[in-house]
């Protein structure tokens, strides 16, 4: 039986993020195999969105640092699995599944090796010790790379100029079904509000994402408490994570419990982005950020942060001004903890209310380049040529 195994981090990966490889690779005839740390919950605990997808899984002790000395285990574990399998592919993706896959594959002369940045660590405006991490560490594996994919042109002009895989190749994201994408009329719209306890007749603005500090979901509460009393708004966040109850005391010490309602993490974010006005992304790194791309796929206008990822989907800036970028829709500010950058930029969506569904049109029409078949027409032939 021909096999392929996939690895990352966190289980929950592959079901948020990658089935549409795994049935490009089924479909080409491949037992996917799918090597991550089960026991970690992520993603919303997805693991059960594995059942019944055929996939062949690998409990891998992995932790998320570089520097722990459980990689080691995690290392033989790989090796042990590799071993044993004789896969002929190994993709990976995570920084962490990147790394442990890539030095276990060299070492058990298992391949082709792909593997996928979802963002590198080290970019534009990073930390310098994330530079010093981890630009050398991807740079002296890319020599046991055999196909490096990028997923925003940031990290694929640095890949293809600085790194040492046999081949680089930029595509769209991960590729979004925009099939799936639901389109309420006004009465589903009333009732998803009334069921979910948002009030009637405020515009919604919108976000989601990890509660964690690279969602910059701080900034954000901030800038809608820096809106005027008189705007008819509610602010929407969904999400979990460590970050959880401090957010909820800082909507208390800001007094704004009626403005801001916390839904945890959704299953149905489709649905929700439909009953939403405006979409509010303030994250301060990404990679190519499916949250946005859903929103954007949804029709929303977006209030985003400038930044690798978020700019790629965006598209060209159409007006330029000293603390943001207007795109045809939405706006992107410079700055990402930049809170009145962000409430001025609200303000500004929200004194043009009648324009909101023409900007959510023209995302509409831009998410198109990042959806699942403009993904598959370039991942499918990479599979091809790497198992030919």
């Amino acid at each position: 039986m021909k096999k392929v195994l996939l690895v990352t981090t966190v289980s929950g990966f592959v079901p948020q993020f990658e089935l549409n490889n795994v049935h490009i690779l089924q479909n080409m005839g491949y037992e996917v195999h799918y090597a991550a740390n089960y026991k970690t919950p992520s993603y919303g605990n997805d693991n059960h969105r594995l059942d019944g997808t055929g996939i062949v899984r690998h409990q891998i002790d992995f932790v998320r640092s570089p520097f722990k000395t459980q990689n080691l285990t995690v290392y033989r574990q790989l090796c042990q699995l590799m071993q044993q399998e004789h896969f002929d592919l190994v993709h990976c993706h995570t920084p962490m599944g990147g790394v442990m896959a890539r030095l276990a594959a060299h070492a058990t002369h298992t391949g082709p090796v792909a593997y996928t940045a979802h963002g590198f660590h080290f970019f534009q405006g990073a930390p310098l010790i994330n530079w010093l991490c981890y630009y050398p560490m991807e740079r002296f594996l890319s020599r046991f790379t055999d196909q490096q994919i990028c997923i925003n042109q940031e990290d694929y002009e640095r890949a293809r100029k600085s790194f040492h895989a046999k081949h680089v190749d930029y595509i769209p994201g991960v590729g979004i079904d925009l099939a799936r994408i639901p389109h309420f009329s006004d009465t589903e719209i009333r009732q998803k509000k009334d069921n979910l306890g948002l009030p009637a007749g405020q515009l919604i603005i919108l976000s989601s994402g990890e509660m964690i500090k690279r969602k910059n979901h701080e900034t954000a509460i901030r800038a809608i408490a820096k809106l005027p009393e008189h705007y008819p708004v509610h602010y929407v966040i969904c999400g979990h994570g460590k970050l959880n109850e401090y957010l909820h005391e800082l909507v208390r010490t800001l007094h704004m419990e009626h403005k801001v309602t916390f839904l945890g993490y959704r299953e149905d974010m489709l649905e929700i982005l439909q009953i939403a006005d405006i979409f509010l992304f303030p994250s301060y790194q990404e990679g190519l950020p499916m949250s946005l791309l859903e929103a954007m796929a949804s029709g929303l206008p977006v209030v985003c942060s400038d930044i690798r990822g978020s700019r790629d989907l965006m598209g060209p800036v159409l007006k330029e001004l000293p603390d943001q970028k207007q795109c045809a829709g939405g706006i992107m500010i410079k700055q990402a903890d930049n809170t009145d950058g962000y409430a001025q930029a609200l303000q500004t969506l929200l004194n043009a209310v009648p324009e909101l569904k023409q900007l959510g049109q023209q995302n509409v029409l831009r998410s198109n380049k990042f959806s699942i078949q403009a993904v598959s027409g370039i991942m499918q032939p990479i599979y091809q040529r790497l198992l030919s």
